[in-house]
């Protein structure tokens, strides 16, 4: 019998994460919203971000790197005196400006270069799932003294996905580069102080779809439509021998930043 293929030989398949990926998300939804459902036991990595991000922010000038479409932006809108949200993708940036209150600004840019801000310019930054090529230029738009905190997907995030749909997902990750490159971004951006927390909790799939869209997010509907027809026949009974009462337990796995400049 012939497994279906690896979604990412489809000639129109785009890395995920790549500045082409993010345009085409941005072109197609004008969000990054994730396209799956599911739950997730708590304490996470997302609860314990928001509730330290929800005691750093009041009354601060606030950098939020990586910030998307503005909707987790908007969240403290009302907490924070002044809080800019940067992003890469044109399309998001356009569908945050459509509702920013007079506190709220947003900036197109590549945090691949100098960030574009005056020295000192915040007194607190946070980087939700962002991009870490932005951390060896906080330290000069962040006051001395004032925090940072971030959240980063950790290596083994989703990790049985890999064991029980090997011909869906490929093969499961071993080592730890995702930690390994944040490690070394920390270390550039020179930090007063540094700690990272691994966070583990379970997310659960609620379908044999939700798990075919986890693994297409972001890519057209094209391959979506591809990988439903050839993957889903084979997906369906994984799913039901592996799932609970809630769904398909995987590792929800995150890295939490907490940082002083």
């Amino acid at each position: 019998m012939l497994h279906p293929q690896n979604p990412n030989t489809h000639p129109d398949w785009l890395a995920p994460h790549s500045l082409a990926w993010y345009a085409q998300l941005g072109a197609m939804t004008g969000e990054y919203v994730y396209p799956w459902r599911s739950t997730i036991t708590e304490p996470n990595g997302e609860s314990l971000f928001m509730e330290q991000i929800s005691r750093m922010v009041p009354n601060q000038s606030v950098l939020d790197i990586g910030c998307g479409h503005g909707a987790f932006t908007l969240n403290w809108s009302r907490s924070a005196k002044e809080i800019v949200g940067l992003d890469v993708t044109e399309n998001f940036v356009q569908k945050a400006c459509t509702q920013t209150p007079e506190n709220v600004s947003f900036v197109v840019t590549n945090t691949k270069y100098t960030l574009p801000f005056h020295d000192d310019t915040f007194d607190c930054a946070y980087n939700r799932k962002g991009p870490t090529s932005a951390y060896p230029d906080i330290a000069r738009v962040v006051k001395r003294g004032g925090s940072f905190i971030g959240l980063h997907p950790g290596d083994q995030l989703s990790a049985e996905l890999f064991e029980w749909f090997p011909h869906l997902f490929g093969s499961r990750p071993t080592d730890t580069p995702i930690l390994q490159n944040l490690q070394e971004r920390l270390r550039q951006a020179a930090f007063q102080r540094v700690d990272i927390q691994t966070v583990i909790a379970t997310e659960y799939f609620q379908t044999p779809l939700d798990v075919i869209r986890m693994r297409c997010f972001g890519q057209s509907p094209t391959i979506l439509t591809s990988v439903i027809d050839q993957h889903m026949e084979s997906v369906m009974p994984i799913f039901d021998h592996y799932a609970t009462s809630d769904g398909l337990p995987t590792t929800h796995m995150y890295y939490l930043v907490r940082a002083m400049v």
